[in-house]
């Protein structure tokens, strides 16, 4: 028998473990580490916020689509990876030896830019700060803190909740709980601001014009306070790249993604800043047996944005390719198509949708994305 591992239940994971259940090879084991059964779906993230949904309707469970696939659940998470000696190391203590490996961990949040300097001369406190930090992932950690952040935001006479970063899931998390707290605050009567911190310049890069022009002013429609600078942590909040102080009970950091430390120093061919390197097949290119997908990886032929659309692409053709590998086939290639949709919830039922360099907005961009979300879910429902 050989032994396939996959670690990590990621959006490329899931198109795996379908693969499995339609054809299972009769010598392969095949295992499945992950530190939950559950796999949080980050599309759905702002309508959670938003009040729209559930945390169950936001959550695939993995368990369900394990048996179906024969596949061996392990709930724990990764402390090491030996590439050349084909183990990993679980944070229990205990090893796991493989013959192929399929990564799909996911990253962290990147707080990095938001830390305290090392001999900060504002005097900032690194406990308070931690505590008024709130990144964005680990996905179930968020989930698990944003109805204590409501409580708390609505306990008291006024709040102050910054988002720090401009791409699509800074826009979302600003506009999403604008609205959730909006309605808060209507019945609570307390004063409660929402401020997106980001440069003019990191606004929605990759998008067209038109986009950042249409968030501006539902930015603007919303009440959410643009604060078009850069930001570290300061005294009771954030120190701003004008040296002024911005008050904040919270911070969100959606400030991009870092690998998982453990990557790095596995022996895998990585690049600088750590992710795995793969080819087109999405197969290391050190170590043939090791295919990644999704945000831990970064390809050397092409750049792909860190984004659940190519995750979601790549999966079967990393599902493939496993099958093919242990097999002795030939590999498949993903090809990500040049221009991908993003349709950007506006936290109610309203949506921005951005293709290329064309754009649009209203309730029916919102209708398209709830459906499309829920069709992911349903298809991993078993």
């Amino acid at each position: 028998m050989r032994r396939l591992v996959l670690v990590g239940g990621g959006h490329a994971q899931l198109a795996v473990l379908r693969a499995l259940a339609r054809q299972r090879p009769a010598d392969l084991e095949t295992v499945l580490v992950t530190p939950s059964p559950w796999q949080y779906y980050s599309g759905m993230l702002p309508g959670f916020i938003a009040g729209h949904y559930t945390e169950a309707d936001c959550r695939i469970d993995l368990r369900p689509l394990a048996e179906a696939a024969g596949v061996r659940l392990h709930l724990g998470r990764v402390q090491a990876l030996t590439a050349n000696a084909r183990q990993l190391r679980l944070a229990e203590g205990n090893c796991l030896d493989f013959d192929l490996l399929s990564l799909d961990p996911g990253s962290e949040t990147d707080t990095r830019a938001l830390e305290p300097l090392h001999h900060d001369p504002l005097g900032i406190d690194a406990t308070d700060h931690q505590q008024r930090l709130l990144p964005v992932k680990p996905l179930p950690d968020f989930f698990a803190a944003w109805p204590r952040l409501m409580a708390c935001a609505t306990a008291g006479c006024g709040y102050h909740l910054s988002i720090v970063g401009g791409g699509a899931a800074g826009v979302e998390l600003a506009l999403a709980a604008r609205h959730a707290l909006g309605s808060a605050r209507s019945a609570t009567h307390a004063r409660i601001d929402v401020s997106l911190v980001a440069p003019s310049t990191a606004l929605l890069p990759g998008h067209a014009e038109s986009v950042r022009k249409r968030v501006q002013r539902y930015l603007t429609h919303s009440g959410v306070g643009l604060v078009s600078q850069r930001a570290q942590a300061g005294p009771q909040g954030l120190h701003l790249a004008d040296g002024s102080l911005f008050p904040a009970d919270c911070v969100i950091a959606a400030t991009g993604a870092r690998p998982l430390a453990w990557l790095a120093d596995s022996g895998l061919a990585c690049s600088d800043e750590g992710w795995v390197e793969v080819n087109a097949a999405h197969q290391s290119t050190s170590h043939p047996e090791v295919f990644a997908a999704g945000d831990c990886c970064s390809r050397l032929d092409r750049s792909l944005a860190r984004s659940g659309v190519h995750a979601v692409h790549a999966g079967p053709v990393l599902a493939h390719n496993l099958l093919t590998t242990s097999g002795g086939g030939v590999l498949h290639t993903y090809s990500p198509r040049k221009r991908s949709l993003y349709l950007i919830a506006c936290g109610p039922r309203h949506a921005i949708a951005s293709w290329g360099g064309c754009s649009a907005e209203g309730r029916w961009a919102w209708h398209w994305k709830d459906r499309i979300d829920r069709a992911f879910i349903r298809r991993h429902t078993l």
